[in-house]
This record gives structure tokens, C-alpha cells and sequence, in this order.
């Protein structure tokens, strides 16, 4: 069984997202909010569900397709940090998003 922890990095990306939805349905912004961290305690059972982030091409860097958004994380030992939820469209650098946990 593997502990999850999410980085502040991460937790600010949620709030971010969270307030962008909000403008328009405080409901869904919840339940956004209130999903992705279901998401996440998936991978209590099974850390390494997620797919290899193709961009890195690391083993231990792995990510949850999580509807429009990319909820990255990070495998170090039994625990699994999430590092940063970015939009599927938007450019992604590896170093400076997974490297900070």
C-alpha cells in the first residue's frame, strides 16, 4: 500500500483550477475538486496505474488522465506525490514540474 501526498505546487494548481470553474458553477468546482482526490486515492492500491508521463520517459514519473487535465505524480519508495495538475492542452515542461516535490 503506498501513502499519497500532494505538493503545494499541486494543491495550488487544484485551487486554480477550482476557482477557474467556479466563475461559472461553484458546484462543479467542488466536485472537481472533490473527484481529482478521489482520483488520487486510487493510487494508494495501485501507485503505478498511471501512465508513464511521456515527456520524461521515467518510470517513476507517472500521470492520471483526469477528464481535460493531467494530474502528474511522482513514485519514490511506497509513496506517491502528486507534483502538478496541468490542462492536457497546455505546454508542458518536465524539469521544472516534476522535479520540485
Amino acid at each position: 500500500m503506498s501513502i499519497v501526498k500532494w505538493t503545494k505546487t499541486a494543491l495550488d494548481d487544484l485551487d486554480s483550477i477550482k476557482e477557474f470553474i467556479a466563475r461559472d458553477s461553484t458546484y462543479y468546482a467542488e466536485k472537481f475538486e472533490d473527484d481529482a482526490f478521489k482520483a488520487a486515492d486510487n493510487l494508494e492500491l495501485f501507485p503505478e496505474m498511471g501512465r508513464i508521463v511521456p515527456e520524461r520517459n521515467d518510470p517513476s514519473f507517472r500521470e492520471l488522465i483526469f477528464g481535460s487535465y493531467r494530474i502528474m505524480y511522482r513514485i519514490d519508495g511506497n509513496t506517491c506525490f502528486i507534483t502538478t495538475i496541468i490542462h492536457g492542452n497546455r505546454l508542458f515542461i518536465p524539469d521544472e514540474m516534476l522535479d520540485g516535490y
